[in-house]
């Protein structure tokens, strides 16, 4: 009891994109450096990545200004000190996954290898985080979902299975990518382990964030469970339109 008396109640923003390895849609434009100043900008204490690059050989010997380093590493800079990557799809020219960004101490993490069959890799990034002052930890999952309905059903019980086996009191965080368009996840998220969307839970309904320059399709979400408070934050269209296929989201936790 004494333990438990010396938490503080925390709060955090967190954002989650799918980066689409740096390009626009169709990959017209090389965006990497004007995205890392649209995500400082939101100010987040997590940022959930998909689709970034680790490495490429090919694009760093031809597009100007390709950074040197993992994507992941540019992004973070020094305003996210901690970060971790899980490396998903990997060919010739090299590599791209998901990752974290962290202003928490990452004291742990695992990238989940979620695919289905056939050449479409999947994954799921496990981080457990240590806020300052807060008893007890946080498990961030960052993860991007298959195309095929069936391939997703699976690894929404994948990612049900990860989360139940962690302390039922302990706060999580899910956000990325899923790619369902039909909102089927909502319900096998909420039936199976209790985790909740931040805009169906506010507004009643999914964010459109696909394609970016028109949305149409709410592919991606961030679904919480053990938050006292989780307020979702409308970000301005412009300039995240042009720098991905994927709007972005954001929200404000608390625990």
């Amino acid at each position: 009891m004494a333990h438990a008396s010396t938490t503080q109640p925390i709060a955090f923003k967190v954002l989650t994109v799918n980066v689409h390895k740096g390009f626009t849609t169709f990959n017209r434009r090389f965006m990497l450096h004007e995205l890392r100043d649209a995500v400082r900008n939101v100010a987040a204490d997590l940022v959930f990545l998909q689709e970034v690059l680790g490495t490429h050989h090919r694009h760093a010997g031809r597009v100007e200004n390709f950074p040197q380093e993992p994507h992941y590493e540019f992004l973070a800079d020094t305003i996210w000190t901690q970060f971790a990557y899980g490396r998903n799809a990997v060919y010739d020219n090299g590599h791209h996954g998901n990752a974290l960004l962290s202003k928490f101490p990452i004291t742990h993490y695992e990238n989940h290898d979620i695919s289905v069959s056939g050449p479409e890799r999947r994954g799921m990034l496990h981080c457990v985080l240590q806020p300052p002052k807060h008893h007890s930890p946080v498990h961030a999952i960052c993860v991007h979902l298959g195309l095929q309905e069936a391939h997703r059903q699976r690894q929404l019980r994948s990612v049900c299975d990860l989360v139940n086996s962690f302390d039922p009191d302990e706060a999580v965080v899910v956000a990325g990518d899923f790619n369902d368009w039909r909102g089927r996840a909502h319900e096998v998220l909420r039936e199976r382990a209790n985790l909740h969307e931040v805009f169906v839970q506010s507004t009643g309904r999914a964010v459109r964030t696909f394609p970016a320059s028109m949305p149409l399709l709410a592919l991606d979400r961030i679904y919480v469970r053990n938050a006292s408070v989780h307020t979702p934050l409308n970000l301005p269209k412009k300039p995240w339109d042009k720098l991905s296929d994927h709007a972005p989201l954001a929200a404000e936790i608390s625990l």
